[in-house]
């Protein structure tokens, strides 16, 4: 009687594009809803301020993930959590098809937050962990392109079916499911890359001492430059429809992806740059971001609004990467996930609380006047920033 035939597993040299894919995938679904914020708050009568509510739930839904999870996948497997962060996504995205109030989309960018949260760390190790040989030095750079391409693609994938096809509201949900299926189908047919441990364990938040004077420069540097990421992610719509007064859905779904595309790239291209000196140039750069940006909304410029976008998600990309990098270099090898882990916990805090305040300060003078005075507080947190990373360079050698 012969035997019953084998299934092979594909090889790593598969299963690396396969990683890559499903990451962006996921991640594309969690900035879907950016250019459709003007048309909720139009369906459902809410104002800016309601809309930063339901984006902060997404950060919400990351922080969340990333403290309770964040650890699982050392211990149980990389596959079985991205499996479970492909289910959260396809729950956000059948939510959102059925949204009609927004207690809904709460619920929905919740399960969103989910799914980042839980993919952020676990496919970045995957795809490191999957790389062939050849690829492995360029394997992290592979898992930034993914995750932050994803991102910036989103909103601009959206932007495009909501004002040129037709169910503006349903359309980009429908095409984030199938996105979804297939990144299941995808985390299904790869073989499992993580030893495991089998010891499941809460995310420890910790900061030892020899590494804390960086991580407080490169943690204020990290807060500025995703709180501006959170604006446009958030805000961008309405700033395109309320102050510079275009009415198109996919110009505010160009702005929104800028911001992640910029970030992407930097990264990719400052990889190998010093990190304390990319750190100074990217809190410099966003800097400029943040004038152009006030300069943009004072004179309600729509090329004013997308070289801020360009420009911030540059500083941005680079302050956040080389930040991490430097944290890394001088922090003992046992402790870098609960380092790095609360380094991104400052970063997700600052994608919604400073948002949530633009909100409230829009409703009280104006969303005009709300931009510009993010843009001044941001530009003072990045020059101090700045500052104190060349007093600190200029110390002679102890």
């Amino acid at each position: 009687m012969s035997e019953a035939p084998t299934i092979a597993r594909p090889n790593t040299r598969v299963a690396f594009p396969l990683l890559a894919y499903a990451f962006a995938a996921i991640m594309l679904g969690t900035t879907m809803p950016t250019p459709m914020y003007a048309l909720y708050g139009e369906q459902m009568n809410f104002q800016v301020f309601t809309t930063t509510i339901v984006y902060a739930a997404y950060a919400g839904g990351v922080l969340f993930a990333l403290l309770a999870f964040g650890r699982w996948s050392d211990a149980i497997g990389r596959r079985p959590m991205l499996l479970a962060g492909v289910v959260a996504a396809l729950i956000s995205g059948a939510v959102f098809l059925a949204a009609d109030s927004v207690p809904l989309l709460l619920v929905a960018r919740m399960f969103s937050g989910l799914s980042a949260g839980i993919f952020t760390g676990t496919a970045t190790a995957a795809i490191v962990e999957a790389a062939p040989p050849h690829w492995r030095s360029r394997a992290a750079a592979v898992a930034t392109v993914a995750n932050i391409g994803g991102l910036g693609a989103g909103p601009m994938v959206a932007g495009v079916l909501v004002e040129y096809a037709p169910h503006p509201l349903h359309l980009s949900f429908v095409v984030h499911l199938v996105l979804a299926v297939l990144a299941g189908a995808a985390v299904l047919l790869v073989p499992e890359t993580s030893p495991r441990s089998g010891r499941i364990a809460v995310q420890r938040l910790s900061v030892p001492q020899q590494v804390r004077p960086v991580f407080i420069l490169a943690g204020i540097a990290g807060f500025a430059g995703f709180a501006v990421t959170g604006l446009f992610a958030a805000v961008a719509p309405s700033f395109v429809v309320d102050v510079v007064g275009i009415d198109n859905h996919a110009v505010a779904g160009l702005i929104a992806g800028s911001v992640f595309a910029a970030s992407a790239l930097t990264q990719v291209v400052t990889n190998t740059m010093a990190p304390q000196r990319a750190l100074a140039i990217g809190c410099a750069i966003l800097v400029a971001g943040m004038v152009i940006l006030a300069g943009g909304l004072q004179f309600s410029s729509l090329i004013g609004l997308i070289a801020a976008a360009v420009v911030s998600g540059a500083g941005q990309g680079m302050s956040f990467s080389r930040g991490l990098a430097a944290i890394s270099e001088g922090c003992p090898a046992e402790r870098r996930a609960e380092v790095n882990s609360t380094y991104f916990v400052i970063g997700y805090v600052a994608i919604s609380v400073p948002v949530v305040g633009v909100g409230l300060a829009a409703q009280q003078w104006g969303l005009r006047a709300a931009g510009v005075s993010f843009a001044v507080g941001v530009a003072v947190l990045a020059a101090i920033c700045l500052a104190a990373i060349l007093v600190r360079e200029r110390r002679p050698a102890a």
